[in-house]
């Protein structure tokens, strides 16, 4: 379980192909990540198991299913990753409840100064899109970002000066490739409505008692 609070940035040291999943080297750099053999650890929001620990970098095993939900795939040698270890008991949850478990890849569309932040749009798949609401949260390559408006199968979102430093964010540009998680409580939701049809809890029923309001 993550926070979508990265806190640090690794780059690709090295990567091989075995049978249809790769293996990743993941160099660490000056993050502070503290991490074991058969521990977890998000990289740019896709939680992965360290098969592997020697100083200063790790090596993650990355299945065939999850290369083709996440742009983990596509990341060549020397790409530059958001890092965030799981949080520990205890430890504060300042950004929002993320699993990594990546629910599909979206694509920048835009990206343009706003103040001295920056705004992005961001196009995800239809079928994803109903997952994210205007003031929900939303993980971005693992980064807890709140959603400030949603058009469509687009929704933009700003980012501020810190989170662009400290995350690979700040190197986005139109087309850039980037994973996305929707709040669990949305996908908790809909499978409520699901389950809710034969006792007579639909949409409507949540609007009149206030638990759901159309967004326009």
């Amino acid at each position: 379980m993550f926070s979508g609070l990265v806190k640090g940035i690794g780059r690709v040291g090295a990567r091989s192909d075995h049978g249809d999943d790769r293996r990743l080297v993941v160099e660490l750099g000056s993050a502070p990540v503290e991490l074991a053999a058969g521990g977890s650890i998000a990289v740019n929001g896709v939680c992965l198991t360290a098969v592997a620990v020697s100083p200063g970098s790790f090596t993650a095993d990355v299945s065939a299913a999850t290369l083709a939900v996440t742009t983990l795939g596509r990341l060549a040698v020397g790409a530059r990753v958001n890092l965030e270890p799981p949080l520990r008991a205890g430890e504060p949850l300042d950004g929002h409840i993320v699993t990594g478990h990546v629910d599909g890849v979206g694509e920048v569309v835009t990206s343009e100064p706003a103040g001295r932040s920056t705004r992005l749009v961001i196009a995800v798949p239809p079928a994803l899109s109903r997952y994210i609401a205007a003031k929900g949260s939303v993980a971005v390559d693992g980064v807890s970002l709140t959603v400030n408006e949603v058009r469509g199968a687009h929704f933009e979102v700003n980012i501020i000066p810190h989170t662009q430093s400290v995350t690979v964010i700040g190197e986005y540009e139109r087309g850039t490739a980037v994973n996305i998680e929707a709040d669990m409580l949305a996908r908790y939701l809909e499978r409520l409505l699901q389950a809710g049809h034969e006792a007579g809890i639909d949409l409507a029923f949540l609007r009149k008692h206030g638990y759901a309001r159309d967004h326009r």
